[in-house]
């Protein structure tokens, strides 16, 4: 069964009352719209709130899906919708960094230094490290996926948005574009970005004696 086809599956339960279906959602994908409402709103606290309160209306709205797009991308636009609005509540101003602002900002993810050549064209003159020359449990110790964590909330909304979409869910870049409303090309930018400086902050990390 494709995407599609699981998607109608579970949304004929849900409109069923299958408390079943509804248990195997939120199992799916409580956790993660939880860390997508952070990007909203300024506390983790208030992201919870933010993830149950679109639960309630995955289920008040079930019968109003359409299909035009995944389940799961309906159910993250939900949390897009409410954080907005409840991070413009707690902040008491418009929160939303301006997508056009960042991605006119050329500063370089990765310093120029590490490169050589022609701008734009030159090689590596200090390349990343190997990460798979490493000991996995150094790259897998819980410390350092906690620092992955840090770095991704010290990113713009934007870049953490995606990040947390494509590197930490697994998400598609059509589904990306799709849920955030922007083109594939500034996606793949503001991705670029997000990628350059957790690799940045990661590489003095694993880069350490041990």
């Amino acid at each position: 069964m494709d995407g599609a086809g699981r998607d109608q599956a579970i949304v004929e339960r849900l409109r069923a009352g299958d408390e079943a279906a509804y248990r195997e959602l939120v199992r799916r994908h409580h956790d993660a719209m939880i860390r997508f409402a952070e990007t909203f709103v300024p506390s983790r606290a208030v992201a919870e709130e933010v993830a149950q309160e679109a639960w309630l209306g995955v289920v008040k709205g079930i019968d109003r899906f359409e299909g035009r797009s995944s389940l799961s991308t309906w159910i993250f636009r939900i949390v897009a919708n409410l954080g907005r609005t409840r991070g413009q509540r707690e902040r008491r101003v418009v929160p939303t960094a301006d997508l056009a602002d960042e991605l006119a900002d050329d500063a370089p993810s990765v310093p120029p230094g590490r490169f050589s050549g022609p701008p734009g064209r030159g090689a590596w003159a200090h390349p990343p490290a190997h990460w798979s020359d490493l000991p996995d449990e150094r790259v897998l110790a819980q410390s350092t996926l906690d620092q992955v964590g840090r770095i991704a909330a010290a990113l713009s909304e934007n870049q953490r948005r995606v990040f947390l979409l494509r590197d930490v869910h697994g998400w598609s870049s059509t589904e990306v574009c799709e849920l955030l409303d922007v083109s594939e090309g500034n996606q793949r930018v503001l991705l670029h970005r997000a990628r350059g400086r957790v690799r940045a902050a990661l590489e003095d990390r694993l880069g350490e004696d041990s």
